[in-house]
């Protein structure tokens, strides 16, 4: 509950007003019987008058408790979509803090869920609280009470009744309340299968996969359908039960309160008004049992929310004062092991990059070229050594100092739904239309943007579906250059260009951002042979730097990725 109060306490008036709705009715409710009871004794004993003056009370109650209903209801609804839509965004705000460990711990997939499924748990169980549960103690004592008041004689049998009703809800809540957390993982096991397939439509149609694809979804769908049946199975047993033994208290009252009349014949109306108040305990033992049933599991997902607001992200960005930072780069003897691998990725690299400089990353896959550019924008960091940017330990810089210093081009083009210019201001919220064409004009990009309709308001599909593997790669450098950034990564980012286009990007790069200090990260030599620096990396351990001169005579690594290349595009 430590979660959710504070979301609440944004909302006291309102709850206030739900509050008092949910009183009101419930008064209304309670004092209904007590005014049958006595237009009954009034209509046995011919008493006009009072039957009219009853039956104006009873209608005046009726209007008043639907008029409080609807107060209640406007009031639970407002606060309960609040703290939803409340929590949901400071949700999201925190997940938008953690850092790539912190996600890759958690999983997208699982994270999606509880800011969905999760949170819309939260907001029922907020409703119900202000619409029924508030209700239940105020119906169970009062009808408790005026039961008594009522006819005194039978006291025991609504003893009895709460007994019997006690003992079903403990048998079936016990065999429930396990089942609510397994609930919540299934949801997150089919939203990631049904995640995994649709981005991966076009692997699973390559390899005529339908039929594993859909095994494999349905038997995890089965799985929470079989959990499912088994919760409503308990249910299905549970309601019957509860009305079964309001019944029987029911039919029992009626009988026993036979030889009562005999004496007292006065309290023939005395029957009604005491069956429908234990009907009434019965109602608020019946919500009481499927609130904490419903609570149990908005109970679970609180607790995954809490889990998500008290995770800690995994990089802590100092409060200091922004300030500028130049272009140099410096790696001292820096190891970096992801989470969970016993072998670390990078092995005490170090080495340096004066501001300006094109630094080329070459070495096969797996060897850390990727794990290495992470390192420099602080996106993790290193268990051993120190990683510099302007001369400054990047731990001790402000957030948006480090990250307004540098760009970053992944190799897997990821464009947002919008158009062209929304996507382009994420490099530069403040770029302007002639910032759009000069780093088009740099990333080869603006030969297709002229040609669509609206040009940079052009509209960007989900995924980028409407754009080509080649144009979503020129659009993302786009987005990377257009801020004028002192450091430039390109992880990989002209694979899917043709060789003409990426010597074309390579020559707008080296025209227009040649203050800029760049990162070209490679499998291919042919990329990278221009640059000022080359890094050769294998297993993480750099085993080369020099120029692409000099590599080729000095170093036999290189010399046989380079002989390799160059085989193949002989043949």
């Amino acid at each position: 509950m430590k979660t959710l109060i504070p979301f609440l306490k944004r909302y006291n008036k309102d709850i206030f007003f739900a509050s008092l709705g949910v009183i009101i009715v419930a008064f209304a409710t309670l004092w209904q019987p007590h005014l049958l009871q006595d237009m009954i004794s009034a209509i046995i004993s011919s008493d006009r008058s009072n039957v009219v003056n009853l039956g104006m009370q009873l209608i005046a109650l009726a209007i008043i408790g639907i008029i409080a209903g609807v107060f209640n209801t406007y009031f639970a609804a407002k606060v309960a979509q609040g703290v939803a839509a409340d929590m949901r965004e400071a949700t999201y705000r925190k997940i938008q803090s953690f850092s790539l460990s912190n996600i890759e711990e958690l999983s997208s997939a699982n994270l999606v869920v509880r800011m969905t499924n999760d949170i819309n748990q939260v907001q029922l169980i907020v409703m119900n609280f202000l619409q029924q549960i508030m209700r239940v103690p105020i119906l169970f004592v009062g009808a408790f009470i005026l039961a008594v008041m009522t006819l005194p004689q039978l006291w025991w049998m609504i003893i009895v009744m709460m007994i019997a009703i006690i003992l079903v809800c403990a048998f079936s809540f016990s065999k429930m309340g396990k089942y609510f957390g397994k609930i919540q993982t299934y949801i997150e096991n089919n939203n990631r299968l049904a995640r995994e397939n649709l981005m991966g439509m076009r692997v699973v149609k390559s390899f005529v996969q339908e039929d594993s694809q859909f095994k494999t979804f349905s038997k995890s769908s089965d799985d929470m359908t079989g959990l499912t049946i088994v919760i409503g199975n308990l249910f299905s047993i549970l309601i019957p039960s509860f009305f079964l033994i309001g019944n029987l208290a029911v039919a029992a009252s009626i009988f026993l309160i036979g030889d009562i009349i005999n004496t007292n014949p006065a309290m023939l109306a005395s029957i009604n008004a005491f069956t429908q108040y234990l009907m009434q305990i019965l109602f608020a033992i019946i919500t009481a049992g499927l609130m904490m049933t419903t609570s149990s599991r908005a109970f679970v997902s609180l607790k995954r929310l809490q889990e998500i607001f008290e995770t800690k992200p995994g990089l802590q960005f100092p409060d200091v004062a922004p300030e500028k930072l130049s272009g140099s780069v410096e790696f001292d003897h820096v190891s970096f092991t992801y989470p969970g691998d016993d072998e670390p990725t990078i092995k005490d690299v170090s080495f340096s990059a004066k501001p300006g400089e094109q630094v080329g990353i070459v070495g096969a896959t797996g060897s850390g070229k990727s794990t290495l550019a992470q390192l420099i924008p602080r996106l993790y960091d290193p268990q051993e050594g120190t990683v510099k940017v302007g001369g400054k330990n990047i731990k001790d810089v402000n957030q948006k100092s480090l990250q307004g210093t540098i760009s970053f081009v992944l190799q897997r083009s990821t464009l947002f739904s919008g158009t062209i210019a929304e996507n382009l201001r994420q490099g530069n919220e403040n770029a302007t239309l002639e910032d759009m064409k000069w780093a088009a004009n740099i990333a080869q990009a603006s030969e297709f943007i002229e040609k669509l309709d609206g040009k940079y308001d052009a509209k960007v599909e989900e995924r980028s579906a409407n754009f080509s593997g080649g144009q979503k790669q020129r659009l993302s450098i786009t987005r990377g250059v257009i801020s004028h950034p002192e450091i430039l990564i390109l992880d990989d980012s002209t694979s899917a260009l043709d060789a003409q286009s990426e010597k074309r990007v390579q020559e707008g790069l080296d025209r227009d951002l040649n203050g800029t200090t760049t990162f070209i990260i490679s499998e291919k030599i042919s990329s990278i042979i221009h640059a000022n620096k080359i890094i050769v990396l294998d297993h993480g351990q750099i085993v080369g730097i020099g120029t692409h001169d000099d590599l080729v005579k000095n170093n036999n690594y290189y010399q046989e990725i380079y002989n390799t290349q160059i085989a193949k595009e002989d043949k």
